[in-house]
């Protein structure tokens, strides 16, 4: 029996992987719902639509089996963020549902908790409290798969080639502090963008997940101090010397937003722990952090050099 699967965001970080562990599952017939396809140009795997626009979304989940919206905006204005993060997301589950859509999986992020500190979270412990306003279109996304009777996955640190965020934010922090961090003791939960790709796919195809929301990581969630001395071993190794301690670094980076949520992140916990969405899934977590982040190094290496 052939399943119809239908992505969104098949072109992005995490939605490229997913639509890869999608194609090599066999049984699996993909289509991709794309805004950049022109009107009556359609082709077979391709769906035209655009979430900022919710009437180019009208039978656009027809004949699918399985829904994995992938895609969101993390940047722009606040307006076109809720466009497509919070009214986009409405208007494709009641295509869903309009559909016939028997399962529907939502790629959210952990984010939606805020800042935390967070420390060995199960699902339903923590209050969903988003910090910035794509946090805040991403969780009222969330609140419409859930109506809707879907699955929502929350990663937190999502590393692995085409990061633009996790990793070379940790380096900025370290370019502009010229040194790196010492003392930062945090828990982070962590995931490569390839095993989160298959682990999406997984659960979209599960018979055993039912609705609700999960967290998806590494079982082992990795110090913040793992994470720096990886920066620095494999990707770049910061000038200055010695290393700085926690409050010489957040004077260092007063001004500069971005380094100063990176060096929150390496100082307060954000560990999310759910073993259970492991449980009877059709996927394994992986190797740990080191063994991944050792293999997507270089591409980090020719990114960061491409950003001096």
């Amino acid at each position: 029996m052939t399943v119809d699967l239908l992505l969104t965001g098949a072109t992005g970080f995490i939605g490229a992987e997913v639509a890869a562990a999608a194609h090599a599952r066999p049984g699996v017939r993909v289509r991709t719902l794309s805004r950049r396809t022109p009107a009556g140009r359609a082709d077979s795997a391709t769906v035209p639509g655009d979430l900022a626009h919710p009437r180019t979304l009208h039978g656009g989940c027809s004949g699918a089996d399985v829904l994995v919206h992938c895609a969101s905006r993390v940047g722009g204005d606040p307006d076109s963020v809720a466009a497509v993060n919070d009214l986009g997301t409405k208007a494709l589950m009641e295509e869903a549902v309009r559909a016939g859509v028997r399962r529907i999986v939502y790629v959210s992020t952990a984010a939606v908790h805020g800042r935390g500190p967070f420390r060995g979270v199960r699902p339903g412990e923590a209050p969903i409290a988003p910090a910035s306003a794509t946090s805040r279109t991403r969780a009222a996304a969330e609140r419409h798969v859930l109506d809707a009777g879907g699955l929502v996955l929350r990663p937190h640190l999502v590393h692995g080639e085409g990061d633009r965020w996790v990793v070379p934010g940790l380096v900025g922090l370290l370019r502009k502090l010229s040194a790196t961090v010492a003392g930062c003791a945090a828990l982070q939960s962590v995931i490569d963008v390839g095993t989160l790709g298959r682990a999406v796919v997984a659960a979209a195809l599960s018979p055993h997940h039912g609705p609700g929301a999960h967290y998806v990581a590494h079982p082992n969630p990795v110090p913040a101090s793992e994470l720096l001395a990886a920066v620095c071993e494999r990707v770049e190794r910061p000038g200055g010397g010695a290393a700085i301690d926690v409050d010489t670094a957040r004077a260092r980076a007063a001004g500069s937003p971005r380094a100063l949520h990176h060096l929150g992140m390496l100082t307060v916990d954000h560990w999310f722990a759910d073993e259970g969405f492991w449980k009877d899934l059709d996927c394994a977590p992986g190797e740990g952090f080191a063994r991944t982040f050792a293999r997507s190094a270089p591409w980090y290496r020719s990114y960061m050099s491409r950003k001096h």
